[in-house]
């Protein structure tokens, strides 16, 4: 028994020995013809061993004879090579170029097609290829997709298969409109079948639909939503609120408030009225337009890292209110005294971002970026589409050449799996922290996207528990259409961040050229405000715009509670409008009776105080607020008389309010709008307000 024993264990570790003696280390680069790929992907095929090219586009891999390496790399054809005797593999990838059409024929002229009934067609299911980066860094999505005839008008863009029907491309909601009567036949493609012949837009799988009369063969999007009776909606999302109203500081005395230095809305609404189009009227979020737009703060004086502001003056829209501006000037740190940064790219590579204005603006606008970054800092590139992966390992600032190639190879195809790619930045970001650094997560995209599992409440915890790492995250949007305002807006306010709207190359160039050092430095986190009226000046208060930002007051001490951050040299600005006290007003409810138990009492010796502003700040690395205290004297002045900053930042919120149809001013003229906004452009080098003028008066005949 023994001997048996023996014999079995020698003929084990035999045939281990042969085993790793048929293992060998396969090196090579993978090229294009501008040379070396960095991030490409070598896999061995039918394994989940893989591995991934350095900056020169150098790899090394151990696999045995026989072996099926399959070299691939996003926006290029993936190519398959067999390892013999030789331990060295160069290959050369090109780029998927082909068009459309030929790609169809292709699919037609390969694929065996099956003969289905009508019943068939409502069970079609495709799965998610994903991206192999990397053995370490890969997280590809498994979610299915099942379409039935009820279901399949509700398919999402971002998780759907490819459509093809009578050689057309098609969207989901028009294959949902297809009788299954004209229906001949239907093939189902999935996996590499299916990436092999159509490239990356058909990692989701292919189906491919003919019908009896080929009726859609060469027919337009347009002329096909036409024989389907499709009617084509706008397709973008906006959160829906309710303007703030007047309160009384009798019943309400505090007023409390997160900063917000976004200004995405200001060019959204920018882009609408550019393309003569009507403003959504929830796109519209009255802070981000005031804060767009620069105003003639002091620095501070003091070790606090933003100067305080304070002006009041009579209301435009209305002479017997008042108008309380309140800004905030942060420190102008010297670009050399900034700490290091680690930044991560996670740039959106999925089928919706094909569009100009999408990808190809993207990858310019991070060209822009690049050019402002320093030898100490660091640049890591992650795209998701179908799955999520690393492209480019962190990079030094002054290897720019080598950035900026990897930006360039990226190409738009596949799902969108945004919950992986958010997952994976932050894992990278993490693992390159930088300590008392600039470490950020800058996400592009259109906002597509979709997080696994998870509804919009489960990407917000998901944020939120991502920022307790102490990685700042940016948010950048492009395009239209399909743009997602509300996600990009739940992403940036609650992941310690900032969001931003490009809607072209020069808004790219102000917000991450010019301003670079405010969108991507922060010297201050969690800014809270919170103000208290003297019910003896005040009869009746209201923050104007902020309605995503507001806190309870019991928020205000609460250092757990998040708020916005504020950059180096960033200015922010929040205006109030007051009814005095005194004043008759139309737009004040009818006050309550006086309160048996509950006394409000004014403090005497105070009786010019307008109101009371404290201000509570976190340092960028640190968890416990530092507080502000500032008093507002009551001494308003008329508008003719007030600052050019008053003016110009009322005229907008004056704009701001119009496009969003408010119930509370009474005075809608654009003239008057233009009027007010021209007494104030002071300080217009770049001509920013000027612009604003002439998009108030071409707005005029659109809203």
């Amino acid at each position: 028994m023994k001997n048996v024993k023996l014999i079995s264990l020698a003929l084990s570790m035999l045939i281990c020995f042969v085993t790793m003696a048929q293992e060998k280390t396969i090196t090579g680069t993978v090229s294009d013809n501008a040379g070396g790929i960095p991030g490409a992907t070598i896999s061995i095929q039918k394994t989940k061993k893989g591995t991934s090219t350095d900056f020169q586009g150098k790899y090394s891999i151990t696999a045995q004879k026989g072996d099926v390496l399959v070299f691939s790399f996003i926006g290029m054809k993936s190519q398959t090579r067999i390892v013999g005797d030789k331990s060295i593999i160069d290959v050369k990838l090109e780029e998927e170029n082909q068009s459309l059409q030929e790609v169809v024929v292709v699919g037609y002229a390969t694929k065996h097609k099956k003969k289905q009934t009508a019943s068939s067609v409502q069970r079609i299911q495709g799965r998610v290829a994903g991206i192999a980066i990397s053995e370490n860094y890969v997280q590809p999505s498994t979610n299915a997709i099942v379409a039935t005839a009820e279901e399949s008008s509700s398919i999402a863009s971002k998780n759907e298969p490819m459509y093809i029907v009578d050689g057309v491309v098609i969207k989901a909601d028009q294959m949902a409109k297809i009788n299954p009567n004209d229906i001949n036949n239907v093939s189902v493609l999935k996996d590499a079948a299916a990436t092999s012949v159509y490239g990356n837009k058909a990692t989701n799988g292919v189906v491919i639909i003919a019908t009896k009369n080929q009726v859609f063969k060469n027919l337009s999007e347009k002329e096909i939503n036409s024989k389907l009776n499709i009617t084509q909606s706008n397709q973008e999302d906006y959160d829906t609120f309710t303007e703030n109203a007047f309160e009384s500081p009798k019943t309400a005395p505090l007023s409390t408030f997160s900063i917000d230095v976004d200004n995405a809305s200001y060019t959204n609404v920018r882009r609408f009225i550019n393309n003569g189009q009507s403003v959504p009227k929830d796109a519209v979020r009255v802070e981000e337009m005031v804060n767009f737009f620069k105003y003639n703060y002091p620095q501070p004086k003091d070790t606090n890292p933003f100067s305080i502001n304070t002006e009041i003056s009579e209301s435009p829209w209305n002479s017997k209110n008042q108008i309380l501006k309140i800004g905030l000037q942060g420190k102008n740190i010297p670009t050399d005294d900034l700490p290091a940064s680690n930044l991560v790219f996670l740039i959106d590579v999925s089928g919706s971002m094909s569009e100009m204005n999408k990808l190809p603006l993207l990858k310019q606008s991070m060209k822009i970026l690049v050019n402002e970054l320093r030898a100490k800092d660091k640049v890591s590139i992650v795209v998701y589409a179908g799955a999520a992966g690393l492209v480019l390992a962190p990079t030094s600032g002054d290897e720019k050449k080598t950035i900026i190639k990897a930006l360039d190879k990226l190409n738009a195809g596949g799902s969108t799996a945004g919950g992986a790619g958010i997952n994976l930045a932050y894992q990278i970001a993490s693992e390159n922290f930088i300590k008392n650094g600039n470490n950020r997560v800058i996400l592009a995209t259109d906002g597509d996207f979709n997080v696994g599992g998870y509804s919009n409440s489960d990407m917000e915890k998901l944020i939120e528990e991502k920022r307790k790492s102490g990685v700042f995250l940016t948010c950048l949007g492009y395009g239209m259409g399909n743009y997602k305002d509300s996600k990009m807006e739940i992403l940036a306010d609650k992941g310690n961040g900032n969001y931003a709207y490009i809607d072209n190359i020069q808004e790219a160039n102000r917000f991450l050229g010019k301003e670079f050092k405010g969108s991507m430095f922060a010297i201050a986190k969690d800014v809270k405000i919170q103000i208290e009226f003297n019910p003896k000046q005040v009869q009746a208060y209201r923050l104007i715009g902020y309605e995503n930002r507001k806190l309870r007051p019991e928020d205000f001490k609460n250092d757990a509670i998040d708020a916005g951050e504020l950059g180096s040299n960033h200015t922010v600005t929040a205006l109030y409008e007051i009814v005095p006290a005194g004043v008759k007003s139309d737009y004040l409810n009818q006050q309550p009776d006086d309160l048996k138990y509950t006394k409000t009492e004014t403090a005497s010796g105070n009786s010019n105080e307008l109101a009371t502003v404290k201000f509570r700040y976190k340092k960028p690395d640190g968890d416990k607020s530092i507080e502000m205290v500032q008093v507002i004297q009551n001494k308003s002045v008329s508008l003719d008389k007030a600052s050019a900053d008053l003016k110009f930042s009322s005229a907008v919120a004056w704009f701001g309010l119009k496009l969003r149809d408010s119930k509370l001013i009474a005075d809608k003229s654009s003239e008057d709008i233009a009027n007010l906004a021209r007494q104030g452009m002071s300080n217009d080098r770049e001509g920013y307000k000027a612009e604003f003028v002439r998009l108030v008066e071409t707005s005029e005949q659109y809203n």
